[in-house]
């Protein structure tokens, strides 16, 4: 059962072996740069170094568009959501919210949502406590 404790999700492959690799070559790259700088221009070291910074934007990228996909999904979760439970527009609501506390709130099962919004706008919570609020949790195991 997911909760507070075991929500946080990794992707092994992004986060233990591209992200390190591509530091790790991009640390290698600055390294042969420097010690290859005699006061003339080493462009053999600068080509490495130019598609090492490459490399380490590529995956960082990847990462940013996923996350504003799903948050983007996770923004029209809660709209239907929301209306199901309560006949209304979520509009009211969603724009005394920020995108932390709404992704937040996709967790809490339906029926502690609504109370939940409500605590949220007027208390000003911040993500992390509208997630120990949640005494239901509504698993996400899709996330990226």
């Amino acid at each position: 059962m997911q909760n507070f404790k075991n929500h946080t999700r990794y992707y092994p492959l992004h986060h233990f072996i591209l992200t390190p690799l591509t530091i790790v070559y991009f640390i290698w790259s600055l390294v042969k740069l420097v010690k290859a700088w005699d006061g003339s221009i080493p462009s053999e070291e600068i080509y490495q170094l130019i598609g090492a910074v490459i490399l380490v934007i590529l995956p960082i990228l990847a990462r940013i568009y996923a996350l504003k996909n799903q948050d983007r999904t996770i923004r029209l979760e809660m709209r239907q959501r929301y209306f199901e439970l309560t006949g209304e527009s979520f509009s009211s609501k969603e724009r005394k919210l920020r995108l932390s506390q709404i992704v937040a709130l996709r967790f809490a099962s339906d029926a502690e949502l609504v109370v939940l919004i409500d605590k949220a706008i007027a208390g000003g919570m911040r993500s992390k406590e509208i997630k120990k609020e949640i005494q239901h949790w509504q698993e996400d195991r899709r996330r990226v």
